[in-house]
């Protein structure tokens, strides 16, 4: 398990320094979510088991590229950002277009980043469910 942690941690560091193009260009974080968002759902019974942390992750980046939740390092932000660049990416650890096993390390790394900001993402849950925070479309 240590083993795994540590290539994720190195994925992860990879991907958010490439995240930090995407925080402050609604734009780009914009087409960044909508191509997730679709990837998602073309997948989403590969996903079950972390389907529900990913359309927080989509809410999560939605409501704070709007203004409208702060509460959030941006530590975290960037790790999530990262996260969905190495969902989305088609060169991952193994590739989306190996059949049955391409999504796995997706769902992996979306478990090991809901993990690592747990109490973060709980926040921002809570949050959510106090103002009806909803995902429609990702930035409208």
């Amino acid at each position: 398990m240590l083993g795994s942690h540590m290539i994720f941690e190195k994925e992860q560091h990879k991907y958010n320094d490439k995240a930090k193009d995407y925080i402050g260009d609604q734009q780009k974080t914009q087409g960044l979510l909508n191509r997730a968002i679709k990837m998602a759902n073309n997948k989403k019974q590969n996903l079950e088991d972390v389907w529900e942390k990913l359309q927080l992750f989509f809410d999560l980046v939605k409501a704070y590229t709007k203004g409208e939740y702060k509460n959030v390092s941006p530590s975290t932000i960037l790790t999530v950002v990262g996260t969905l660049l190495y969902f989305v990416s088609p060169l991952d650890l193994v590739p989306d277009f190996i059949i049955g096993l391409g999504i796995l390390d997706d769902a992996a790394l979306i478990g090991f980043t809901v993990n690592k900001i747990s109490s973060e993402l709980d926040a921002f849950s809570k949050w959510k469910r106090a103002n009806n925070f909803a995902q429609e479309n990702p930035l409208d």
